[in-house]
């Protein structure tokens, strides 16, 4: 049996380097018209070096469908080091923050594993900045490996991370410069920065190699730029001024280049996408202290598919899970009424805790408003005591604060786009701050958005407002496609954080009951004005588990609240509607409405459209239903 195991390692290692990973080791010159620097098709001589690499995986250390995790990344290079002893292994920054892994602990988490998987040295890119520069110099002391950046530095000049290192690899020196973003400046909350500048570049990478390419064999700029056409300071500016680099290895923009790109002076560029989706390859032979050939490509999960997980990163990952449990038992604030985030109500109206969440983003931001999607909240909050856990699991995604400089015209888009399926639930629902507006749902799709308020006056469309949103819809997600072609202007931290600091700073008892109306269902002209507000269930539920991060249900989500305005208090104060003659002779076509109920949720159950209900009913609010009221049924 032992025997046959050995045997099938050697057979899965011979299968993920010489078969559908490509063929660099045994005919390097195969892929050389695509990420080469030569097209010859016979045999390379001079030393293999392989470089594997990885970006922007902000702390996705567990696998996830297209995700491969760190376990798994470490299963692929064990292998490729078990295969070619002459293996360096870079990271490209935006690592140690991003999901609560690494934020329950700032940062120290991602530091154990990858300290464990023993890389040979990384570059900081703006996210390492988001516990603060200082924090982050800490946390720099107990990495086993050089943190690298040339373009760092203090008031006084001197620079706050060595700018370059030299590995030698079976008599190859190889140097790597370390290169980070200046948009840190402001894609971190500009608190993290204070006390450091962030050079330029290009400057900085010439003077490093200027100063380093008579001793080495090999240049490789380890550079957190990015490609994105609204960034000043890209990989590709970089090697265009910078002649004497041989590898740069990018990331920041989470660009997916398969088989690396060709930059100036030769320059090979490679980047691996993001979240563990990719292990980056960079193959390179060299001969006489010259690189006579380089090629790249990346390895993703179906690729990998064979390769076991490495099992000591894997029990060191449930591990550090395990150990954080007691913190998200962690008290972090208090609350004196139910929060409102069940999935049928924050993606079909406002909710108060939508409406504290937004409050947060702007806050923290100083942005003139916010939205976020309503599919982004997870859960709902009860009353009493709150723990990180409970934060987690309403905001489970780790998604960041950013903010854009957006037209008034982009606005109102965003608000069509949002509202397109209202009354009936979207992920995209829009929930706000700093902002009101108005829903005609009997207008055309398009055109349902008006008496737009921000800060109280009428929205200007030629005017440009400040927008903290998430880093998803920042990009065109649920269809926000109207602010991704804005760069950032500003990053602050991630939703969990800011809710929790938010919630802190405004204490208990200012928190509200019911959403604040600022958005209504009313005609465009004026008539029949009603929030367009999900009221807080009345009945009390189990509030979910910290790890849960699946959409709640109305049943598992629903919470005791306290004594709501917009809907009758009893089901005596309110008269149901009158059964028709035939929900009258079959009491199966009547139903009575229960807590947590939607008219969207009653029609699913029972074969109709929250329309037909609404219309046999004669419902005025299709949002206003209420426990013990009588609803018809179609026949």
């Amino acid at each position: 049996m032992n025997s046959w195991k050995k045997l099938s390692s050697i057979l899965t290692t011979a299968a993920l380097l010489f078969g559908c990973l490509g063929t660099a080791a045994a005919d390097p010159a195969t892929n050389a018209g695509t990420a080469g620097t030569g097209t010859t098709t016979t045999p390379v001589s001079g030393k293999h070096i392989t470089i594997l690499h990885t970006n922007d995986t902000h702390a996705h250390v567990v696998a996830n469908d297209k995700e491969m995790g760190f376990a798994k990344l470490a299963g692929i290079i064990d292998q490729y080091r078990a295969a070619n002893p002459n293996t360096l292994l870079l990271d490209d920054g935006d690592t140690v923050h991003g999901t609560t892994f690494a934020t329950l602990v700032n940062g120290e988490s991602i530091v154990k594993v990858i300290n464990k998987l023993r890389y040979d040295a990384m570059v900081p890119g703006n996210h390492e900045f988001n516990y603060g520069w200082k924090h982050l110099v800490e946390l720099s002391k107990e990495i086993l490996f050089p943190v690298l950046s040339a373009n760092i530095k203090q008031t006084d000049g001197t620079r706050l991370f060595q700018p370059y290192t030299i590995k030698e690899v079976d008599g190859v020196k190889i140097g790597i410069i370390g290169l980070t973003t200046p948009e840190t400046a402001y894609k971190t909350n500009p608190k993290n920065v204070e006390g450091i500048q962030f050079t330029d570049p290009a400057s900085e990478a010439k003077a490093a190699v200027d100063e380093i390419r008579s001793k080495v064999d090999v240049v490789v700029a380890l550079g957190h730029l990015g490609q994105d056409a609204s960034s000043k300071d890209t990989s590709l500016k970089v090697v265009k001024e910078v002649p004497g680099i041989d590898i740069f290895i990018d990331g920041h923009s989470h660009t997916v280049l398969e088989k690396g790109l060709i930059g100036d002076n030769g320059t090979l560029i490679a980047s691996a996408g993001e979240y563990t989706k990719y292990l980056g390859v960079v193959d390179l032979w060299v001969d006489g202290g010259k690189v006579v050939q380089k090629q790249a490509k990346l390895i993703d999960s179906t690729q990998a598919a064979d390769v076991q997980p490495n099992a000591e990163i894997a029990a060191l990952i449930s591990s550090i899970q395990k150990d954080q449990e007691p913190i998200l038992k962690e008290v972090v604030a208090q609350t004196s009424v139910n929060l409102e985030g069940a999935r049928e109500k924050v993606r079909a109206g406002e909710t108060n805790l939508g409406d504290l969440l937004t409050d947060a983003m702007r806050d923290v931001s100083g942005a003139d408003v916010a939205l976020t999607n309503g599919g982004g909240i997870r859960a709902s909050i009860k009353a009493g005591t709150v723990t990180k856990g409970d934060i987690i699991t309403v905001l489970p995604f780790g998604n960041q604060i950013v903010t854009l400089k957006v037209k008034g015209s982009d606005l109102q888009a965003a608000l069509e786009n949002g509202i397109a399926a209202y009354p009936e639930p979207s992920g995209g629902f829009p929930q706000v701050s700093g902002i009101s507006f108005k829903i005609d749902t009997s207008a055309a799709k398009g055109s349902r958005v008006h008496s737009i308020l921000i800060g109280g006056k009428a929205l200007d469309p030629e005017a440009t407002y400040t927008l903290a949103t998430n880093d998803f819809t920042a990009v065109g997600g649920d269809q926000y496609t109207m602010f991704a072609k804005y760069p950032q202007a500003g990053m602050f931290g991630s939703l969990d954080e800011a809710l929790i600091r938010y919630m802190q700073k405004a204490g208990s008892t200012s928190l509200q009951a019911q959403a604040d109306s600022r958005i209504q269902e009313a005609k465009a002209d004026g008539k029949a004005i009603v929030p367009a507000t999900q009221t807080v269930p009345s009945a009390p539920a189990a509030t979910p588990a910290p790890q849960q991060e699946k959409p709640q249900s109305d049943s598992t989500a629903a919470v005791k609240p306290a004594p709501a305005k917009s809907a009758p208090a009893k089901p005596k104060t309110a008269k149901p509607q009158q059964a028709s003659a035939a929900a009258q002779a079959a009491n199966s076509h009547v139903y009575v409405v229960k807590s947590g109920d939607t008219l969207y949720a009653i029609s699913r159950k029972h074969g109709t459209t929250w329309q037909q209900l609404q219309q046999l009913n004669k419902l005025k609010n299709p949002h206003r239903i209420y426990p013990g009221q009588k609803l018809d049924l179609p026949a």
